[in-house]
């Protein structure tokens, strides 16, 4: 097999099929703007389903390109051979022209020609589907396999979780069944049978045939045209070509493992690549087209979660300075992809900023979730399962992410009673509604990010009002959605238009701040020696959470909040009125 570069392969490929009538297109970007089914672009098809059921594609019927792509259904798996949470897919599509038979056989040209890749046609194995009560058992491309010349031991039928595909990754829109390319890796010989869950067959294509549409109902129906999908992952083939035992060796993985070992006290493989991959792939999110910093929801949530994991890794390794890694593993990214990816070199500095934030939140965070862990331990008396309630309050009282919980668990040869944990996350929610709620029906009803930092930004709000009108100011309810905060308090005259100002400016001079939100656990009596403003007191229970906004607010409060006001965005006052004697009434949004 030839050894080509990763720059090499990529233009190869796109020209093989620019040689079969394909048109090049750009890869979209990792964060979809028009599809909120799915969080980040997980294959070439996200970008293409309107024209998979039907919209005619300005640039024909035939489109070939590279795309960047991100899932984190396998994220457990990084560390080992071949798993990546960003990862590059060769595609090639057919729009209702050309189905199974030419596939296929551009398939095997491209892999097994001379002029191409080269690849030895006996180290080649392919799966099919099976075959079930939607659609049939798929013999029309078993048969093109065979006349291509793969052995018939060489050919595996699997069930619909091994061999169909949905465009989008959902269960609804424009699927079918597919087709999968696997390669010899052993370095014994070739078995004469082909073992799928052989790791040393690693799967390198896929064929995807879009055949059907499923309802929302569930039903299938026959899509109006049949069309043709494929996927070449580039990092393994690579890999393949470059005799590689992991995808962490090949031409764009290695300079970043070199970089990583250098800086690391201790050698442990699997955490290095974990370093490396989430390094490259937050890289990637935050230095988006549409740039994601890391939050405490959705896209923001994952880029967290990576960089969150990478500095669990990095202090496995004892990694001497993290902050200094993780920058000068940015730039390598960025000098690596950016001639292909321009938004890497465009949206470095912020990234790299947000990184550099996000090292500083966790810092504290992991310190007292692990103490706190380590103490868990030492409490933990036999068995071999931590507590879901335990996992909770690391959880909920230290800000300890229950994925880090596992992995420590794990590492101590414990699980984590994940449902338990479950129950107790949706007692606390539950809890926490009701304790935002006030005079109000509704309160917090939602727990969405929106709604988060408009609960964040009433503690503000609050203190504000104390500081410009005086501290016979208390909060008399509040009522909050996704679209605005509704803040009662007691005060007996109309502010003035400067009063109005004077709040606003000052609760956005504390957002501009970016002030850490900050919660512990304590009793009433504590809570109020500390000089927590209490509200709605006879509902508390024994023991309350505490939050604090930097040195400028402290208050009682069921949460959820935000990690720092910087998350908040522009506050307004949009209304300020009367609701009953003594009591006022103001409207706020964030934008």
């Amino acid at each position: 097999m030839k050894q080509l570069s990763s720059n090499e392969l990529r233009e190869a490929y796109q020209e093989f099929f620019e040689g079969k009538g394909h048109i090049r297109i750009p890869s979209a970007p990792l964060v979809p703007q028009d599809d909120p089914s799915v969080l980040f672009t997980t294959a070439g098809m996200h970008p293409l389903v309107p024209y998979l059921k039907g919209q005619v594609h300005p640039a024909g019927q035939r489109l070939t390109n590279v795309q960047k792509c991100l899932r984190t259904t396998d994220i457990e798996q990084v560390g080992d051979a071949t798993h990546a949470t960003v990862f590059e897919m060769l595609g090639n599509w057919s729009l209702g022209d050309y189905f199974k038979q030419e596939a296929i056989e551009w398939s095997w040209e491209f892999l097994t020609s001379v002029d191409w890749l080269g690849m030895e046609p006996n180290k080649l194995a392919v799966s099919v589907f099976a075959g079930d009560d939607v659609a049939p058992r798929d013999e029309d491309s078993a048969k093109f396999w065979r006349a291509v010349s793969i052995v018939e031991q060489h050919i595996a039928y699997l069930n619909k979780d091994e061999n169909w595909w949905p465009a989008g990754g959902g269960a609804i829109g424009p699927q079918g069944p597919d087709t999968e390319m696997f390669f010899w890796t052993g370095r014994e010989a070739v078995p004469d049978h082909f073992d799928t869950t052989d790791k040393r067959w690693v799967e390198i294509w896929n064929d995807v045939f879009m055949e059907f549409n499923r309802a929302e109902s569930g039903n299938f129906t026959t899509l109006a045209q049949q069309n043709v999908d494929t996927g070449m992952g580039l990092e393994r083939v690579i890999m393949v070509g470059q005799g590689a035992e992991s995808i962490y060796e090949i031409d764009t993985f290695a300079p970043l493992m070199k970089l990583i070992s250098s800086q690391t006290k201790v050698s442990d493989v699997r955490h290095q690549r974990i370093l490396a991959d989430h390094i490259k792939a937050a890289t990637f999110v935050m230095a988006d087209e549409h740039p994601v910093k890391p939050t405490n929801s959705e896209q923001g949530y994952v880029v967290r979660r990576l960089l969150r994991r990478a500095l669990r890794s990095s202090r496995v390794l004892e990694v001497r300075d993290p902050t200094t890694l993780l920058l000068a593993g940015a730039d390598y990214v960025a000098q690596t992809y950016g001639s292909v990816y321009p938004s890497l070199v465009d949206n470095l500095e912020p990234a790299k900023q947000a990184m550099r934030d996000e090292v500083d939140k966790f810092d504290q965070v992991l310190k007292r979730g692990l103490k706190k862990f380590e103490a868990v331990l030492a409490a933990q008396n036999g068995g071999d399962v931590l507590a879901g309630e335990i996992a909770f309050k690391l959880y909920d009282t230290y800000g300890f992410p229950i994925e880090l919980t596992q992995e420590l668990a794990a590492e101590h040869k414990l699980s984590v009673d994940l449902a338990g944990f479950a129950r107790a996350l949706k007692s606390h929610q539950q809890k926490s509604r009701a304790a935002s709620i006030g005079k109000f029906a509704g309160g917090l009803a939602d727990h969405s990010d929106q709604a988060v930092r408009y609960h964040t930004a009433t503690h503000l709000l609050h203190q504000a009002l104390r500081d410009v009108l005086g501290e016979q100011v208390v909060q008399q309810g509040s009522n909050i959605t996704a679209e605005r905060l509704r803040f009662d308090y007691s005060y007996s005259e109309k502010m003035t238009t400067e009063q109005v100002k004077k709040v606003e400016d000052l609760v956005n001079a504390k957002i501009a701040a970016d002030l850490p939100v900050t919660k512990r656990e304590m009793t009433v009596t504590e809570a109020k020696q500390e000089g927590a403003l209490g509200l709605f007191e006879k509902k508390y229970g024994e023991r309350v959470n505490v939050y604090t906004i930097g040195d400028y607010s402290i208050e009682i409060c069921g949460g959820p909040h935000v990690e720092s006001t910087g998350e908040l965005g522009t506050f307004r006052i949009t209304k300020e009125q009367s609701v009953s004697a003594g009591i006022r009434r103001l409207k706020a949004s964030l934008q």
